[in-house]
């Protein structure tokens, strides 16, 4: 041991004793935390404290106290500094005897020195710490470097760059706790300092959360997680071909990634949907045609060519009997509760079940098919679902071939002597039953809350519904409501509770409801007061006030499941109830007939439908939540606007046989317009 002396200050108190700098080898460093050291916490960050040590040298010396008469050392203070010393001697990075300075203090005084080393210390601020990071970068450090030194990822060096990099009257802000360090990392997501400004400043306190931020500054880019086209096309495919990327750092690698040449993505997905196009086309289509962002305003113009079903042959019914029989012979195994079976044995068990189904399905689908002479008049198109997945809609006519199809199909229905004169298979699809009005205003209560919402966050959209109803009252002197969904009057909608209990659990009715309650605490309630406020508003805020005050008015509840109220409305603020609703037992499945609820099951999960049909119908609405968890499956009500219907019968046994002939054919057309192409 080498000891290193210090001088005794003349103001030290007698009762301390005088203390020396000196050089213990390292292995006469007990690793064992001294009972004296104050900090009690488990160590934490070691690896990366030694990475830095090995850089840079051990920068602050340890404290230590004799132990035994051995020559060894306590560590009172600097226990951290030690487990890196001793992992960097582990990995022999250092030798196991290296001198490490330390100060070595009287027992006495022991506990005092550990507790004073760590409160009498004042910790960097946090912008002081950005400005040095971004300080050595100035110095021509590299990003590599800088992480090597203080034992961090590159990313973590990234990160804090970016921050320094804001803007900094929001780094003055954020030192005075004015900004958050998540409003922060928001507004880091583009270099833009202006663009950061009015993006905090310019909006109200209520929409400076770290997600509005974020969107404020990306609302005309493509959120490459969400977006159904960037997930089908691909992100390196996209980068490849030159499209430019804005990267969240403080995102994870599966968010934060924001594409900037949206028509780029477009011309790449219709390439890539030419090869699906063409197979399509060979199936002896009339056309084929590739829309990779087919809405339903554009898929409702075409009508539809319904698809006809034959009877079994004898030996199509056998096989068709042999694996339902099958099929229940496993489904008893499983629900056998003294049946030992193993994990896998189970696994195995729903493998062959699924396999069978997918028999089934097939056998089924080739019972059904087009009319003569429908494949070569009719069409398809190719789109992209929101999962990003390929979706072919068969079958499509136009109004002028849909008119020559019935005059053919009444003209071969005379030839044939028969009766039906083309308008029998519209009363039988009249005739279809749907949901009950009970869970139909049920759930335009919910797409009421869910528009409302999005209104409350589009004041344009607001502003234009507000000057529409007064235009077509007070320009145009009509006294009906135009089709209007906004009261004038301004009668908040707040009883939709009484169609849907749980509404008020719903993201939109939360959402609309802290908005309106940090709006009535920042204004005044006297009407005068309230008037002079309003004024000296800056017309953003005022705008932003007026689309929750125009949303709060909206009602667009509906009694029967066709019914879309306000469509106009709900395609101004792009509504997509995916983002408001999610299919659940209570809310949905548990309110239909046992048909409808595998109806909706044949959409998301086909290969389960068979499985299904066995069950309670209790039992079907738990199964059909769980595997309709993360599809974005939306009953009719919420797709009117957004996507054709992909629902098909799923009636089996002597369910199927009480069904129709034309809701089976009506069911057999519609599943097959959202086949995915395994091809794709």
């Amino acid at each position: 041991m080498t000891t290193v002396d210090t001088p005794e200050d003349s103001t030290l108190e007698a009762a301390v004793p005088a203390q020396n700098i000196v050089l213990v080898p390292l292995s006469r460093l007990r690793s064992r935390p001294s009972k004296r050291n104050v900090r009690r916490k488990a160590r934490t960050s070691i690896a990366a404290l030694a990475a830095s040590i090995r850089r840079l040298g051990l920068l602050q010396n340890l404290t230590v106290i004799p132990f035994g008469d051995g020559g060894d050392f306590e560590v009172v203070a600097g226990g951290r500094r030690l487990a890196a010393l001793k992992l960097l001697a582990k990995k022999r990075h250092i030798p196991e005897d290296r001198p490490v300075p330390c100060l070595l203090v009287a027992d006495t005084v022991a506990r005092t020195a550990s507790l004073t080393e760590n409160v009498q210390r004042e910790a960097m601020a946090p912008v002081d710490e950005l400005r040095a990071w971004k300080a050595l970068v100035a110095e021509g450090r590299s990003v590599e470097a800088i992480a090597a030194d203080f034992g961090v990822t590159p990313l973590v060096v990234k990160r804090r760059l970016r921050l320094a990099n804001v803007s900094p009257r929001l780094l003055t802000d954020y030192e005075a706790e004015a900004v958050t360090l998540e409003q922060l990392m928001a507004l880091a997501i583009t270099d833009d300092h202006a663009a950061q400004e009015a993006a905090f400043y310019d909006s109200p306190a209520w929409q400076r959360s770290p997600e509005a931020l974020r969107e404020h500054l990306t609302h005309e880019e493509i959120d490459a997680s969400r977006d159904a086209l960037a997930r089908f096309v691909g992100l390196e495919a996209y980068e490849a071909a030159g499209g430019g990327v804005r990267r969240d750092l403080f995102s994870d690698d599966r968010q934060g990634c924001y594409l900037t040449d949206p028509g780029l993505l477009e011309t790449l997905a219709r390439h890539k949907l030419a090869a699906v196009v063409e197979q399509v086309q060979l199936e002896g289509w009339g056309w084929a045609e590739a829309a990779p962002r087919a809405t339903a305003a554009e898929l409702h113009v075409f009508q539809r060519v319904r698809r006809t079903r034959r009877n079994p042959s004898r030996t199509e019914a056998k096989r068709i009997a042999k694996l339902e029989r099958k099929q229940n012979e496993l489904q008893d195994r499983l629900d056998d509760e003294d049946a030992d079976l193993s994990e896998d044995g189970v696994r195995a068990l729903q493998e062959e079940l699924d396999r069978l189904g997918n028999e089934l399905e097939a056998i089924e689908q080739s019972l059904t098919g087009y009319p003569p002479g429908a494949v070569e008049m009719a069409g398809a198109v190719v789109s992209v679902d929101h999962m990003g997945g390929v979706v072919v809609h068969r079958g499509l006519l136009r109004e002028e071939q849909a008119k020559a199809l019935r005059a053919q199909e009444r003209q071969e229905a005379r030839a044939a002597g028969g009766g039906r004169d083309g308008h029998e298979g519209d009363a039988d699809e009249a005739a279809k039953p749907g949901i009950s009005e009970k869970l139909a205003k049920r759930l335009s209560a919910h797409r009421t809350a869910a528009l409302q919402a999005e209104v409350a966050r589009h004041p344009q959209v607001a502003l234009v519904a507000v000057v529409h109803r007064l235009a077509l009252r007070v320009v145009l002197d009509s006294y009906g409501s135009g089709g209007s969904p906004v009261d004038i009057i301004a009668t908040p909608q707040d009883g939709l509770a009484l169609h849907a209990p749980d509404i008020g659990d719903s993201p939109a009715a939360v959402g609309m409801g802290k908005v309106r309650e940090a709006w009535a605490a920042r204004l005044p309630k006297e009407p005068k007061a309230l008037f002079a406020e309003l004024l000296a508003l800056p017309q953003g805020e005022l705008l932003s006030l007026l689309a929750v005050c125009v949303a709060s008015t909206v009602s667009v509840l509906a009694s029967r499941e066709d019914e879309a109220p306000a469509a106009e409305l709900a395609e101004a603020v792009s509504l997509d109830m995916r983002d408001w609703w999610t299919p659940t037992a209570e809310g949905y499945f548990a309110h239909v007939s046992k048909a409808k609820a595998l109806e909706a099951v044949l959409a998301f999960a086909p290969d389960h439908v068979t499985r299904l049909s066995k069950l309670k119908k209790a039992e079907i609405a738990s199964e059909a939540e769980r595997l309709a968890a993360g599809t974005g499956w939306l009953p009719v009500m919420f797709r009117a606007e957004a996507e054709p219907s992909p629902e098909t019968t799923a009636s089996s046994g002597t369910e199927a046989a009480e069904e129709s002939q034309a809701e089976a054919d009506e069911a057999a057309a519609v599943a097959e317009d959202r086949e995915e192409l395994a091809a794709a």
